[in-house]
C-alpha cells in the first residue's frame, strides 16, 4: 500500500485529482444505489414493476448518452462536462430523497445516470491525456482508487440508512456538491488533442466525426470483443451471489458470504492491482496481459463450474464451505484478470482512436459495452433460471468459462493481426463547418 502511495505521488496535481474524484464519485454513488431499490419499494411502497423501471432508466440514460458525453467532452473540453455530470448528479441525488411521486423520481433517476454519461468519458480522457506515457499506470492506479470507492460506499450507506434514507441521499449529493466546488477550483482547463479536426479555422461536424470513429474497423473490432470481459466481471454482481443465496439460503450466512464476495474483489484490487500491472508490462505486450486478462476471467467459472460435481450436504459446514469457497475464489479470480486487462483495455483505446477525439471513443466504446452487458446479463439469468428448471446446474458456469476462451480467441486474434497497433492518422477531407 505504500507503494501505491510513492506511485501517486509522483503523478502531476490533475491527475492525483482525477484519482480523488474517482474514490470519491463511487463512494458516494455506492451508499446511495445499493439501498434505492429497497427504499422505493418499502417506505415509498411501489410496484415492483415501477422500481424496475426507475433503476431502468438511470442505467439506460447513463449507457445511452456515453456517446454524447464523450462528443461533448472533445468539443467543449473536459472539465465543463465533468462539473456538468458532477452538478447534474447533485441534483439526481437530492432530489431521490426529498420526493416521492413516480414521475419526479424517474426523472431524478435519468439525471444521475445522465451524469455518470458527461463525466466518465471526459474523465477518462484527460487521464489519458495528462499521463502521457505513463497512462497504463496511471489507469492502474485509477482502478484501485474506483475499487475502493466501491468497497467502502455501501459500508458508509449502511450506516446512513440505518438513520434514514433521506441522510443517504443528501450526504451523496453533499458530496457532490463538494466535489463540483473542488473541481472549479482546483481542476485545470483541459482539452484534448484536435488539431487534426481544425482546418482553415473550421471544425469538422459531429456526424463526420462519428462517420470517422465507425469507419476505424479495429477499434470496433476490439469493442465488441472485450464486451465478454464486461459480462464475465459483472456475474460478481448476479450469478455469484444468486449461487450463494441457493445454496446458503437468504438468511445472515447468505448475505455474510455476499458481502465476502464483494470485498474479496475490491480488498485484492487495492491491495494488488499496481504490482499485477508492473509485472505485466515488463514481461508482456498489451495485447497478451488484454488476452491473459480474459483468460483468467474464463477460468474463474472453473471452480463454480468443479462444484456442480459436488454432492451438495444437507447442511452444517459442508454446505457453508460449498456456498461460500467456490463463489469467493471466483471472484478473486475475476478481479485479478480484471487487474491484468483494464489498465491495457484503457491504454488500447487510446491508441487505437489515433489520440484523436479520445472522449468520443471513450463514449461509444462505453455504449457498445453497455448494450452487451444488457444482453449478457438477460441471458446469464436465462441460463441460471433454465439450469435450476432442469437440474443442470453446471450450464451457466460453462457457457461464461466459454465466453472468456471467445474473447481470449478474439483478443489475441486481433493482437496478433496488428489490429491492436496505434492507429495511423489518415488524409481527411476538407472540414465541415459547424
Amino acid at each position: 500500500m505504500k507503494g501505491t502511495i510513492t506511485q501517486f505521488r509522483t503523478y502531476e496535481r490533475s491527475v492525483q485529482l482525477l484519482m480523488v474524484n474517482q474514490f470519491t464519485i463511487n463512494l458516494g454513488f455506492y451508499m446511495l444505489m445499493p439501498y434505492l431499490a429497497t427504499h422505493l419499494a418499502g417506505p415509498l411502497g411501489l410496484a415492483g414493476w415501477l422500481v424496475g423501471l426507475i433503476l431502468g432508466v438511470r442505467n439506460f440514460s447513463q449507457q445511452g448518452m456515453f456517446l454524447i458525453g464523450g462528443t461533448l467532452a472533445d468539443r467543449l473540453g473536459y472539465k465543463p462536462l465533468i462539473i456538468a455530470g458532477m452538478v447534474l448528479r447533485v441534483a439526481g441525488f437530492a432530489t431521490l430523497g426529498l420526493v416521492d411521486s413516480v414521475p419526479a423520481l424517474i426523472a431524478a433517476s435519468a439525471a444521475t445516470g445522465l451524469a455518470g454519461a458527461l463525466f466518465n468519458p471526459a474523465s477518462r480522457a484527460y487521464l489519458a491525456a495528462d499521463a502521457g506515457e505513463r497512462r497504463v499506470e496511471a489507469f492502474a492506479l485509477f482502478n484501485v482508487f474506483y475499487q475502493a470507492g466501491i468497497l467502502l460506499g455501501p459500508l458508509v450507506g449502511m450506516v446512513l440508512t440505518g438513520v434514514d434514507f433521506r441522510v443517504t441521499c443528501l450526504t451523496a449529493a453533499g458530496i457532490f456538491a463538494v466535489l463540483s466546488i473542488v473541481q472549479i477550483r482546483a481542476l485545470p482547463a483541459r482539452r484534448g488533442n484536435d488539431a487534426q479536426d481544425q482546418k482553415d479555422g473550421r471544425r469538422e461536424s459531429v456526424l463526420s466525426q462519428w462517420r470517422g470513429i465507425l469507419a476505424n474497423r479495429p477499434f470496433l473490432l476490439f469493442s465488441v470483443a472485450m464486451i465478454g470481459s464486461y459480462v464475465m466481471t459483472f456475474q460478481v454482481y448476479l450469478a455469484l451471489p444468486l449461487e450463494v443465496r441457493r445454496l446458503g439460503g437468504e438468511g445472515q450466512f447468505g448475505t455474510a458470504a455476499v458481502a465476502v464476495l464483494f470485498a474479496v474483489s475490491g480488498l485484492s484490487t487495492v491491495l494488488f492491482q499496481t504490482k499485477v500491472t508492473a509485472w505485466c508490462k515488463a514481461r508482456m505486450e498489451p495485447g497478451h496481459a488484454l488476452a491473459c486478462g480474459l483468460l483468467a476471467m474464463g477460468v474463474a467459472f472453473l471452480p463454480l463450474l468443479a462444484a456442480t460435481a459436488v454432492p451438495v450436504p444437507d447442511g452444517g459446514v459442508g454446505l457453508w464451505l460449498l456456498a461460500a469457497v467456490p463463489p469467493a475464489v471466483s471472484a478473486l479470480l475475476l478481479a485479478f484478470g480484471t487487474m491484468i486487462a483494464y489498465p491495457f483495455e484503457m491504454d488500447t483505446i487510446v491508441r487505437l482512436s489515433g489520440d484523436r477525439l479520445v472522449a468520443t471513443h471513450y463514449g461509444l466504446y462505453n455504449t457498445i459495452c453497455g448494450v452487451g452487458i444488457a444482453l449478457g446479463n438477460l441471458l446469464t439469468g436465462a441460463a441460471l433460471d433454465a439450469a435450476r428448471n432442469a437440474g443442470m446446474s453446471a450450464l451457466p458456469w460453462l457457457a461464461l468459462f466459454t465466453l472468456g476462451l471467445a474473447c481470449t480467441a478474439a483478443v489475441y486474434g486481433l493482437h496478433r493481426t496488428g489490429r491492436l497497433a496505434p492507429a495511423v492518422p489518415e488524409a481527411r477531407a476538407e472540414a465541415v463547418p459547424v
